[in-house]
């Protein structure tokens, strides 16, 4: 795969877009390739989310148009995609590139100065445009994507300012996103230079030596570790999800106390943070780093997001506070076989199961084998039974089917594991949890969803999936992708789907016997026709009861409340 060109790129990633319309209708093929390209993004940690919403408005003598918006966990990053699809790996003229940033750039000022006032409320896209309007004010960053099948030949963009917020902008192209799909890691390395920041970093180097790996002890100034974070972002905490989930939760507030009240005595207090890299530059003296590569924070995500909170969002002095930090370097070729461990031996002293948080955990593991061992029944009289592909890797259904050389072999693999059953870690998560009665936590998104998955039910499992549970989490699937079928069919081109299905399924499965009904689900592959026509006369009346938010409020932001899935619950409805 490394010799992939990007012609073949283009058109696997367009077998993706046509893959996700065959398996989730309803999309309009331009969203359809936002979603696939963003999901590249958030593995990466380039973006923490992405809700996925397209608007186009005139604006004076041009125009205003977004493909979806996600507003940072902290409150202080507005991020805004705008796409340029079609292209199949053609190059862009400037202007058309320019253009399409300016006019992501045009909705951020039309948001700002109230333009939602201007649109159809109950949609998604007032929604958007209110919440942003709603969130202006906590704007210290504004980042503008450009996704696109095409080839751009810019190798700067100019600098903005919205407001006196900074506004960066970044192009993902077909050749950015090959390399990064075919990379063979899921983040894009982080190099970090020390003396750009403000001078090398004084450090211990720890005696002895070890062929795959070296140690430095260092005490890292709070402001330094907080301006890596403002440059860098999640994408530090990528090769450790248990540190990407300490910097999403709500900032520590001991750590926070320790912050404002007593500085000096931060370092007494914290047990510092663990950073790896596969790269270092020491000064001729070999005391201090001038520059790490491919630096990841594997244990002290809560400290670093911590920092950075009370910088930018309180104006707190860090300029007293030092940080306590191993860095270990790696040698690149053990990256992946040494940096879990360390990981997982730095947040050993954590109650919850690390092992599960990662993609290769044997939870994962597990499910995967369960998916390429187990055969689904044969439905509408084919003569062949089939998979359902567990992807607990991104691309690893194209990998294993690229493995096969012969059409007839490929052909084989299609028909054993049809790309319409194949299933992800985040949708794994999104059906569990709706079956957990939690479509509020669904609501959030699918990175929130998975993260809340993975604390609150995987972790406090006392064994490894078997095979009735993977036969269950088939059947979640196909009542998940019957219904929300179903409830588009009555409602074509409403918004809301993805809301309206979640909590639909959620208080359907109050009034049926859920083990018998989804034992029937997996032998017959399908839902009853009498399971459809309740979704049908229910889904209706969670849509009236989503739509109207306590004081016309916001209805995404509704339907992330639990108060929300308590209205829903009060449904008087007997259906089945």
């Amino acid at each position: 795969m490394e010799g992939e060109t990007v012609e073949n790129f283009a058109i696997q990633l367009e077998q993706a877009v046509e893959e996700r319309l065959g398996h989730d209708s309803g999309w309009l093929r331009r969203d359809v390739f936002v979603q696939v390209v963003q999901e590249y993004l958030v593995e990466d940690g380039t973006l923490e989310d992405l809700r996925v919403c397209y608007f186009v408005a005139p604006s004076g003598r041009s125009r205003m148009e977004v493909a979806g918006y996600y507003i940072s966990d902290d409150g202080r990053v507005l991020d805004l995609v705008v796409a340029n699809y079609g292209n199949s790996g053609h190059t862009l003229p400037r202007d058309q590139v320019l253009k399409r940033l300016r006019w992501a750039l045009n909705f951020a000022a039309g948001c700002k100065e109230g333009y939602h006032l201007q649109m159809e409320e109950s949609t998604p896209e007032f929604d958007m445009a209110q919440t942003i309007h709603t969130h202006w004010p906590e704007f210290g960053k504004i980042r503008i994507f450009l996704f696109t099948d095409g080839r751009t030949t810019l190798t700067g963009l100019p600098e903005e300012s919205l407001d006196d917020i900074p506004v960066v902008q970044h192009i993902w192209d077909i050749e950015r996103l090959r390399k990064l799909a075919l990379s063979g890691r899921h983040e894009e390395p982080i190099t970090v230079d020390f003396e750009a920041l403000g001078g090398a970093l004084p450090c211990l180097p720890v005696v002895g030596s070890n062929d795959d790996h070296r140690c430095f002890l260092a005490i890292i100034p709070g402001q330094l570790l907080a301006d890596m974070y403002e440059q860098h972002g999640a994408k530090l905490l990528q090769r450790n999800i248990r540190a990407f989930l300490q910097a999403r939760g709500k900032v520590n507030k001991g750590l926070n106390e320790t912050i404002k009240s007593a500085p000096g005595r931060f370092l007494a207090y914290n047990n510092g943070i663990s950073v790896t890299a596969t790269g270092v530059t020491l000064t001729q003296t070999g005391n201090a780093l001038t520059q790490l590569q491919d630096v990841q924070i594997v244990n002290g995500g809560q400290t670093t997001a911590s920092l950075h909170h009370a910088a930018r969002r309180d104006n707190a002095d860090l300029s007293t506070i030092q940080v306590p930090a191993k860095i270990t370097v790696v040698a690149p070729e053990l990256l992946d076989e040494l940096v879990p461990k360390i990981s997982l031996y730095a947040n050993s002293q954590n109650t919850i199961n690390e092992a599960d948080f990662e993609s290769n955990s044997p939870f994962h593991v597990e499910l995967e084998r369960l998916s390429r061992r187990l055969w689904a029944p044969a439905v509408d009289g084919a003569q062949h039974e089939s998979h359902w592909y567990y992807e607990r890797v991104r691309g690893q259904y194209q990998v294993d089917r690229a493995r096969l050389v012969t059409r007839s072999q490929q052909k084989g693999f299609d028909k054993e594991n049809p790309r319409t059953q194949k299933f992800t870690k985040t949708d794994a998560a999104k059906f569990d949890m709706t079956f957990q009665q939690e479509p509020h936590t669904v609501s959030l998104g699918a990175q929130k969803c998975f993260h809340e998955w993975t604390i609150n039910v995987v972790s406090r499992r006392n064994s490894l999936p078997d095979e009735q549970y993977f036969r269950d989490l088939v059947a979640k699937a196909i009542f998940f992708a019957q219904g929300r079928k179903e409830i588009m069919r009555l409602n074509p081109g409403a918004g809301y789907l993805a809301n309206v299905t979640t909590y639909t399924i959620s208080r359907l499965i109050q009034e049926i016997d859920v083990e018998a009904t989804l034992n029937s689900i997996w032998r017959a592959q399908r839902l009853a026709p009498e399971m459809l026509r309740a979704i049908g006369s229910l889904s209706g009346l969670v849509r009236d009861r989503l739509l109207h938010a306590p004081g016309a409020g916001n209805v995404t932001e509704w339907c992330k409340k639990v108060d929300c899935w308590k209205a829903v619950q009060d449904i008087n409805w007997v259906g089945i």
